[in-house]
């Protein structure tokens, strides 16, 4: 499974990979952030299976598969550890990648992650198996879709084997976040599809600040923006740019 990739920037530090969301490409995913980014640090940004440039191949689409994806662009293109920032599917493809592959990941930015389906407003799902691939129709992710895809007649293929990840969502313990290595920072937005209360937790596994000690900044960050939708996100540059460039120059 070759991937598409685009690099910017020529940072003399640790790279940082970008992995978009569902039905999303690098455009409609980080669009208004990556060049702020690629100022200071080196990109690159991926297109995964079946999504954006990336053609689809005969297997499904889970965020395991798309983990080792990454992995083996990274050993093609011989960059041996790198900072991951994902949004949406790309934040659990990122969290897998510092879970599975710790040894090749330096720090995490997460915006919209969930460790298990908990984390979700309940109902989100409900009704999902229902979409349509039609109903997206005229959506910035469809016209992106069109301009990209090796086989733009694929969109409905596309929304099928979606709808399949979205009935079996990846999950992790507990445990398995509290043992994570990497410095790890949780974005979110006040409208979001993952519960407040969720990020409060996963940022407590992570080592988060507890309540009352003022000794020192933990590790981890959380970052809950105002004012924002989980499809907001990717328009926050303003924001996030600069927080994402000090988390990421810490370490």
């Amino acid at each position: 499974m070759d991937i598409y990739h685009e690099e910017h920037g020529n940072g003399a530090g640790r790279p940082v990979v970008l992995v978009h969301g569902a039905l999303s490409g690098i455009g409609t995913s980080f669009g208004t952030i990556l060049p702020s980014l690629a100022k200071t640090r080196r990109v690159i940004a991926v297109e995964l299976q079946a999504h954006g440039h990336t053609p689809d191949v005969d297997r499904p689409l889970t965020v395991e598969s798309f983990a080792t994806d990454v992995i083996a662009l990274l050993d093609r293109l011989g960059v041996e550890r790198v900072d991951v920032f994902g949004w949406s599917m790309g934040a659990a493809v990122a969290l897998r990648l510092g879970t599975d592959h710790a040894d090749r990941v330096g720090r995490l930015v997460l915006a919209s992650v969930s460790f298990d389906d908990a984390g979700l407003h309940p109902g989100l799902l409900d009704g999902i198996q229902d979409l349509q691939p039609e109903h997206l129709h005229g959506s910035e992710f469809h016209e992106e879709y069109l301009r990209t895809a090796p086989d733009p007649a694929g969109w409905a293929n596309l929304v099928t084997k979606m709808k399949v990840l979205d009935a079996n969502l990846p999950r992790w313990t507990p445990e398995q976040i509290r043992a994570l290595c990497a410095p790890t920072m949780i974005v979110l937005g006040d409208a979001d599809i993952v519960q407040p209360e969720h990020a409060v937790a996963m940022f407590r596994l992570l080592g988060g600040a507890v309540p009352g000690d003022l000794t020192g900044v933990p590790a981890c960050r959380l970052a809950i923006l105002p004012g924002t939708t989980h499809t907001g996100i990717p328009y926050r540059a303003g924001w996030l740019a600069p927080m994402i460039d000090e988390f990421l120059d810490e370490g």
